[in-house]
């Protein structure tokens, strides 16, 4: 096992906690009693981390320090709700500890783990034991003795007893039957971690949510404060500590972290729990410059199931699924190459499909494969569903490209049929070009493959072969740009190489100074780049 862990295995890493913490988002979300039972401690999580893994994707650092600050950096800066505040200070302590001893090993993980738990108190005006806090100075404390291997285990086994410990420190978690949401999250965390660094499951404790946890949370009332806020702030260190005081005495859950990048203007992520909005946005005013302010009233209902249409999509990736996410759809994740009945390889089945859709609740339901091989996963899933006054239909898209071209037009306030004919012209408007590698000997349209050949296809069809993955970019882009677009989206794949989004931006940007393209990280991992033309 390695003495000490480089930059890919803080990529690794990186993407291994979103995948864990994406599999256990709606198990911690379930999980979320304190400081508030809004059921979005998971979702928050997964959010940070994911903000966390692009940042890291566009950053050139060659060196685990610089890797794990550009995680830090991402993961401040994304943060939402009080554990994706904490998690981010976790992050920092141990990038910290990593620039000061020159190498990530078994001392700076320790010392890492270290400062990050004594950074999460210093964010948290008014921290509480039995939360995610305590599991982080556990792992802190677990975290001594041995090699690297030892101290990550140590640290998981810490967390994880810490973790079950958190319902006797915590009246609300006890009443409810539930140990910590954010705690639980930070051991996801830590045991993808120790999955890097040893290729071993670490063994955990099997956590359970009571059949009655929810009903009893909405039991407990309304929360004390009404509202969530939250912002960035561009203000010196000096005002920010008048900024706390203020927040603190305006409401709870107080959290204000640096978010800046080394080397760049003071750049802080602030929340808090409060009654009076306007007052917290004017003591970040008095601070500095606030700016991205979001609002979340607690006790807001969500939007009715079955007011408007409600898109399902089928998205590959973890990158996508929050690309969709964030647009209000419901996201099936997968979507690679598989059977075509589905559940292998990655591809739902069928049965995914039909629960997702029975899960809205929705009477009008548009679905987006996304993929062509989902295509008829998703019309047997649509198949079964229809009836009994519900309406499915399936916009045929054949690239996640076009199902976000499809999304962008969705409108639930317009007559079914309409919205369905919108996006689905949407959709046909929108080329797919895609980059995959060749896995055995095959006769193309442009001549003959072999086994590692990386293939460039417009629209299904191979118009490109090459050795490099760049020069097969650059050439479908050029063939795409020959013929004209106003708009390019590129979506790497998780396991392109470092850079690729840069490059080929800057590549669109020299060859076609008036093509708007925007370029997103997290792409599935078999297919390197995925570009659509608009």
């Amino acid at each position: 096992m390695p003495e000490a862990l480089d930059a890919d295995a803080v990529r690794s890493w990186s993407r291994a906690a979103v995948a864990a913490l994406g599999a256990h988002r709606a198990e911690i979300d379930a999980l979320n009693v304190f400081p508030v039972p809004d059921s979005d401690t998971g979702s928050n999580l997964l959010t940070t981390l994911r903000a966390a893994d692009a940042a890291l994707a566009r950053s050139p650092a060659t060196d685990a320090a610089g890797a794990l600050s550009a995680l830090a950096a991402g993961a401040a800066q994304g943060a939402l709700g009080n554990s994706g505040f904490i998690a981010s200070q976790v992050l920092r302590g141990l990038a910290d500890a990593a620039a000061a001893a020159g190498r990530w090993d078994a001392d700076s993980l320790a010392a890492g783990l270290d400062v990050g738990a004594t950074l999460a108190r210093t964010a948290v005006v008014q921290p509480t034991e039995g939360t995610i806090l305590s599991v982080a100075r556990a792992a802190a404390l677990g975290a001594q003795g041995g090699d690297l291997a030892d101290r990550v285990r140590g640290a998981v086994r810490a967390a994880d007893l810490a973790l079950q410990q958190t319902p006797a420190q915590l009246p609300e978690l006890a009443a409810a039957g539930v140990v910590d949401a954010g705690g639980r999250g930070l051991l996801v965390m830590l045991a993808a971690l120790a999955r890097v660094v040893t290729g071993a499951e670490p063994e955990l404790t099997p956590i359970q949510v009571p059949a009655g946890a929810v009903r009893r949370r909405r039991e407990m009332g309304a929360p004390q404060f009404a509202f969530e806020v939250q912002y960035l702030l561009d203000a010196p260190a000096d005002a920010v500590v008048k900024l706390r005081h203020r927040l603190a005495e305006l409401g709870d859950s107080v959290a204000v972290v640096d978010a800046g990048e080394a080397g760049a203007s003071p750049t802080w992520n602030v929340h808090a729990h409060v009654n009076d909005v306007g007052a917290a946005i004017e003591a970040g005013l008095e601070a500095g410059r606030p700016h991205q302010i979001g609002v979340v009233r607690f006790e807001d209902e969500p939007v009715p199931r079955g007011a408007g249409a409600t898109v399902v999509a089928v998205a590959p990736g973890a990158g996508l699924a929050h690309l969709f996410e964030a647009e209000g759809v419901v996201v099936i994740e997968g979507g690679g190459e598989g059977g075509a009945e589905g559940g292998g390889d990655g591809l739902p089945s069928v049965a995914d499909v039909v629960a997702a859709i029975r899960a809205t609740e929705a009477s009008e339901v548009v679905l987006l494969p996304n993929a062509a091989r989902v295509r008829g996963v998703a019309e047997a899933a649509a198949e079964q569903v229809r009836g009994a006054g519900r309406r499915v239909t399936v916009v045929p898209t054949r690239s996640p490209v076009q199902g976000l071209a499809a999304i962008a037009v969705h409108d639930p306030d317009r007559p079914f049929d309409d919205d369905v004919v919108a996006m689905a012209e949407a959709a046909a408007a929108t080329r797919h070009a895609e980059l995959v590698v060749a896995q055995d000997e095959a006769l193309t349209a442009v001549g003959i493959c072999h086994a590692g050949d990386v293939l460039g296809l417009i629209d299904g069809e191979v118009v490109e072969i090459g050795r490099g993955l760049l020069a097969v970019a650059f050439g479908l882009l050029d063939r795409i740009l020959g013929v004209g677009a106003e708009l390019l989206t590129i979506i790497v794949g998780a396991e392109a190489p470092a850079r690729t989004g840069a490059l080929l931006e800057a590549h669109v940007r020299a060859r076609s100074p008036l093509t708007d393209v925007a370029v997103y990280e997290g792409g599935p991992a078999d297919q390197p780049v995925i570009i659509g033309a608009e």
